[in-house]
């Protein structure tokens, strides 16, 4: 008998998963046990393995598509047997999408049909307009082929080169006594603007005319000339860059819908202190000279807020909506950076581990995190998180809350300073970090509260080690 390989749960927060990967192909034979395909969730990519043997009938979901929860991706059985029972709705889906084609095609045949109306109908209105276009040029060309009383046949000369029009053959239009003072006087009769019917040049245009006006005319028709004339500016130096559309992975979509619905249910608000690091310095330096594992500035942060949250459980709390679950163990996450978003692997009961012990597990979760080997529940389960930029130089920032925590500390870089110490100046190492805190669960007081404990554990390590 056929049996179906569905989409199964593989976290808490998977609503769909990807195809990353099929083991198998149709036709090939599978044992109970066998891991047929790798499938991408919102935190990892997960072995899929078949609970029941046999044949390989057929794969319904292909490579890097996703299928929600419960969606069938394939069909085991014998060879021949018959699972059109089990895949029929995808040959109704198929049905459905003929029905649809054929629609398609009827209603382009109609669009054709209508097109060529509206083309014939376009094309007898567009041959009366040319008709009508052609006597109103024929009626036009008539009446500038009138003769003018004043200049005979002079409408359809030729313009003078300073907008006045000629006679067509050169000549200016002037009247007999405007040229004979123009001759007089010595003025070029082309350079006078005239103020009669059509441009003409009258009397009173010659006794007006002043030779600096003619200048500058020219001079100005001469600079436009210029700046058509101008070399368009090169684009040689640029390049087309086509845009790339990036396929959103499962892991992307998550932290997308969880960090919207986080900053916009969550009323946050921000504190930020400016912690001395000097003696936390010193102090990991000795610590490094003796351990056989490095201690990092964020093993102490984690180590620090551990400590603090054990004194202030309100911090350590998450809202539930009726109540507020104040959490009894102390689960901080860790946002380690990977390629395609942040994981938030959980360091469990931090608050009863050493800084080595602290050490090693951040190590091993950020490197199975950027391998994609972390399990469901390496992630699950946290009560704080910590966020550090600063090995990337970034002295301060806000981040949004991990839900259901109730708050996340933003660690910045550790910053050379000029401090005050006994009156003088001094150099400094200082540190910011930025709490984020859900409003509905704490109180700014107490955010105040748990940082000042925080610093003052890293300005005095050794007192978190007792």
């Amino acid at each position: 008998m056929a049996t179906v390989i569905e989409m199964p749960k593989l976290s808490d927060t998977m609503e769909e998963g990807t195809i990353a990967k099929w083991n198998i192909k149709e036709g090939d034979t599978v044992a109970s046990g066998d891991v047929v395909a790798e499938v991408e969730t919102d935190k990892a990519t997960m072995d899929l393995e078949a609970f029941d043997g046999g044949t390989v009938l057929k794969i319904l979901v292909e490579e890097g598509d996703a299928a929600p929860l419960g969606a069938k991706l394939v069909i085991l059985g014998e060879k021949g047997e018959d699972i059109s029972g089990l895949v029929g709705d995808e040959g109704s889906a198929e049905a459905d999408s003929d029905d649809s084609e054929e629609k398609k095609s009827d209603k382009k045949e109609s669009g054709e049909k209508d097109s060529d109306k509206k083309e014939s109908e376009g094309k007898e209105t567009e041959d009366k307009e040319s008709g009508e276009e052609k006597v109103s040029e024929k009626k036009k060309d008539k009446k500038d082929k009138d003769f003018d009383p004043l200049f005979g046949d002079l409408k359809e000369g030729k313009k003078a080169g300073n907008g006045k029009q000629d006679d067509g053959d050169g000549r200016v239009k002037a009247s007999p006594l405007a040229r004979k003072m123009a001759e007089e006087r010595g003025i070029d009769v082309s350079l006078v603007k005239g103020s009669g019917p059509q441009g003409r040049i009258v009397k009173a245009d010659v006794e007006n005319f002043k030779e600096e006006d003619a200048k500058e005319a020219p001079a100005a028709q001469k600079e436009k000339e210029k700046e058509k004339e101008l070399p368009k500016p090169s684009i040689s130096g640029t390049s087309i860059r086509e845009d790339k559309e990036i396929k959103v992975s499962q892991m992307r979509k998550t932290i997308g819908k969880r960090l919207a619905e986080s900053k916009f249910t969550s009323p946050h608000f921000y504190e930020t202190v400016d912690i001395d690091m000097k003696r936390a310095i010193e102090v990991r330096e000795a610590m490094n000279e003796i351990s056989d594992v490095k201690i990092s500035f964020n093993d102490l942060v984690v180590k620090a807020c551990a400590v603090g949250l054990r004194r202030h459980p309100w911090v350590n709390s998450s809202w539930m909506g009726d109540v507020i679950r104040m959490h009894g163990d102390v689960n901080i996450a860790v946002a380690v950076a990977v390629e395609e978003g942040l994981l938030t692997p959980v360091i469990r009961h931090a608050d009863q581990k050493g800084l080595r012990d602290i050490s090693i597990e951040t190590k091993d979760f950020a490197n199975r995190a950027r391998e994609k080997k972390l399990q469901p529940e390496d992630w699950e389960g946290s009560t704080f998180t910590v966020s550090n930029l600063g090995m990337f130089g970034i002295e301060e920032f806000t981040a949004i809350i991990n839900p259901p925590n109730a708050a996340i500390l933003a660690i910045g870089a550790i910053r050379d300073v000029p401090v005050v110490e006994n009156g003088q100046v001094v150099p400094g190492k200082r540190m910011k970090v930025t709490m984020s805190s859900d409003h509905r669960v704490v109180d700014g007081a107490k955010a105040a509260e748990f940082l000042n404990t925080v610093r003052s554990l890293l300005e005095n390590p050794a007192s978190m080690l007792l």
